[in-house]
């Protein structure tokens, strides 16, 4: 019978350990998640940082139709 007991509070044992890391995981999932929406949210911002960066400030690379030949010609 001591044996019977001792299987017993093994088995509640395991089975509380698993409720902790489900509710762990599900935690953990829940930050993933939150934090992949972040990274959507700033990548689409830096995005538009980058587009007004590039229509503000004019290149200064000519073309090379306008671009004058080098000296030794």
């Amino acid at each position: 019978m001591n044996k019977d007991v001792d299987i017993e509070e093994r088995l509640i044992e395991l089975e509380t350990k698993l409720a902790y890391q489900d509710d762990t995981l599900e935690q953990l999932n829940q930050i993933v998640i939150k934090q992949q929406d972040e990274l959507a949210i700033l990548t689409l911002a830096m995005q538009k940082i980058n587009d007004q960066v590039k229509q503000m400030a004019p290149s200064n690379i000519a073309s090379i139709d306008q671009e004058a030949p080098p000296p030794h010609y």
